[in-house]
């Protein structure tokens, strides 16, 4: 039972979800901190709100508020994680992972004796 637990744990895909894991929390800070030191500001400028939380409200008869501008900051954050995610980690593993110079495909048997038995043909009807 455990050993089948070990071989389960020490597979690579679950160390590579592991390690994935750990970094995609690591970059959620860096983004959001991106997101609260650049693009807040920059969309202060234009909305006159402190951040995209706060930018682009719009109030409904009821009382209650669609926030476009938190939807366009969801979006923006998805938007840096999956440039940063494919640039640093998809891009530079495509490149290592170029397959090497393909060899010549090895004949079969069978080509190699249909090969041999056209030369013999064409031989034979040279000679006649």
């Amino acid at each position: 039972m455990f050993k089948g637990f070990k071989e389960f744990l020490l597979r690579g895909n679950v160390i590579d979800l592991a390690v994935a894991v750990v970094i995609g929390a690591a970059f959620n800070t860096v983004v959001q901190k991106v997101v609260d030191a650049l693009i807040n500001p920059i969309i202060g400028m234009f909305f006159k709100a402190d951040s995209l939380d706060g930018a682009m409200i719009v109030g409904l008869p009821g009382g209650g508020e669609i926030a476009f501008g938190a939807l366009v900051g969801a979006i923006i954050n998805f938007a840096i994680v999956a440039a940063v995610v494919y640039f640093v980690f998809v891009m530079p593993m495509n490149r290592l992972r170029k397959p090497a110079a393909e060899e010549p495909a090895v004949p079969t048997e069978q080509q190699l004796l249909t090969e041999i038995r056209d030369l013999l043909r064409a031989q034979a009807d040279t000679n006649k």
